[in-house]
């Protein structure tokens, strides 16, 4: 009788626990932003927490009406990749880069009044890109289809540019492309346990506040800008002497681009390490080599790559059968160059405008040690040739050497920034720190 007892007591007490390993756990992403670096890390990282949190499902609860196509290729392809059933629950959008995710999932449910589709390729403006663009969408809606048993005809005329197909609720369920009109996700997660428990565990419950800095950090527009710092940080520090906050903004812009994108597991050390080595090359260029050669130009175009790819998950420019495909790269460059481009500008317009102010103290040195202050062994006889005319010595960008008329070679830089050619005449304005400055005539 004991025994018995014993037995029936040590069943009731698994009960629960058994109850509790019988509940299918629904993981819930929400994605309520455009389709971006944020989104896609947010994604991966989802992805990532449902493993470890051992649920059944993924749940992917969409609002979106699209966004950059690299970052929805790398979520298409995580998608693909993931071992669990993925389900998509489109509340309320799942425009362009939000169909092609749609349609990678496992399932679709709609909400009343959704629409999923409208795929075509535009640009920032709203433009319809060029058909080697649209092409390179169709083939993905296509394929993305084929994957999940859908008619890829159907994800093919989402992309059209002369007739975009967008489906409601009813439309999509007709041509199978959703499996219910669900008004809630705990009607989705009803319909796909027939019924039984379940239990629906929101992300951003397990989001930590390092997890929230790096979404933010992540943002497009932030990372245009420590683009900015990086590159117009370099560029002022360049032309002006002595260390000060340029080189500090840009080290502060470097760092807040890197870490978030490194931490996300989006950019990779060789990125760092190119970007690295692009700046010795362009340093290397311009203080210690003659002229502008191999060196200036690789370390540009290392800066330049390193950038780019670190926009981008690397594992969607390799295709399952080993091709290489660069197409998801022009964009994160198309953002660099216009980065750079205003940074440069936004440099040079700055330095004109602060180097006669008192304000340019606080940002580069421009301390002259005087004689008349106290300061010994500072005299150069340079000052004589404050006023005179000197012929280039070698290309300055801005630095270079110059030879004054009497045949004697000196190391100067143009004060305002710029290129001077070997050969061209240019007027000393002043003399410090043993360097002569000059403008152009």
């Amino acid at each position: 009788m004991k025994r018995f007892i014993s037995f029936f007591s040590a069943i009731l007490l698994s009960l629960p626990a058994f109850c509790s390993d019988s509940l299918t756990v629904f993981y819930r992403i929400r994605i309520d932003q455009d389709i971006d670096q944020s989104s896609q890390r947010l994604v991966t990282s989802g992805l990532e927490k449902a493993l470890a949190s051992d649920a059944d499902y993924v749940m992917l609860d969409l609002d979106t009406y699209g966004g950059a196509l690299n970052a929805a290729d790398s979520i298409r392809s995580a998608i693909l990749r993931f071992e669990k059933p993925v389900i998509a629950f489109v509340n309320m959008q799942a425009a362009s880069a939000g169909a092609l995710i749609s349609i990678a999932c496992d399932s679709i449910y709609m909400k009343t009044g959704a629409s999923i589709g409208a795929a075509t390729v535009v640009n920032q403006t709203g433009e319809v890109m060029a058909d080697k663009y649209q092409s390179f969408m169709r083939g993905m809606m296509r394929a993305t289809a084929e994957a999940k048993g859908r008619d890829p005809k159907i994800a093919e005329s989402m992309t059209d540019t002369a007739n975009v197909l967008s489906m409601t609720p009813t439309e999509a369920v007709a041509v199978g492309y959703c499996e219910g009109i669900c008004e809630s996700e705990y009607e989705v997660a009803a319909k796909v346990t027939g019924g039984n428990e379940f239990v629906i565990k929101n992300m951003e419950d397990d989001m930590t506040w390092l997890d929230k800095l790096i979404q933010f950090l992540l943002n497009p527009l932030l990372q245009s800008i420590f683009m900015m710092m990086i590159i117009g940080g370099i560029f002022v520090e360049i032309r002006t002497p002595g260390i000060g906050l340029p080189l500090v903004t840009a080290i502060v812009g470097a760092l807040l681009y890197f870490a978030p994108a490194y931490i996300g597991h989006l950019a990779q050390s060789w990125e760092i390490l190119l970007f690295i080595v692009g700046l010795i090359l362009i340093a290397a260029e311009i203080f210690v080599l003659p002229g502008f050669g191999i060196c200036g130009i690789s370390g540009i175009i290392a800066v330049v790559v390193s950038l780019a790819f670190a926009m981008i998950d690397n594992i969607e420019l390799f295709h399952w059968d080993g091709t290489l495909d660069l197409r998801p790269v022009i964009q994160p460059l198309a953002i660099v160059i216009l980065s750079a481009s205003a940074a440069i500008f936004g440099a040079v317009w700055l330095v004109r405008k602060l180097y006669d102010t008192r304000s340019f103290d606080h940002i580069a040195l421009r301390q002259e040690m005087k004689a008349s202050e106290g300061f010994t062994g500072v005299e150069s006889g340079l000052e004589s040739l404050v006023g005179e005319q000197v012929t280039v010595f070698t290309d300055m960008r801005p630095g270079g050497k110059v030879r004054t008329a009497d045949g004697r070679i000196f190391e100067a830089a143009l004060k305002f920034g710029g290129f001077a050619s070997k050969g061209d005449t240019l007027k000393v304005v002043s003399a410090e720190q043993g360097r002569l400055y000059c403008e152009n005539i």
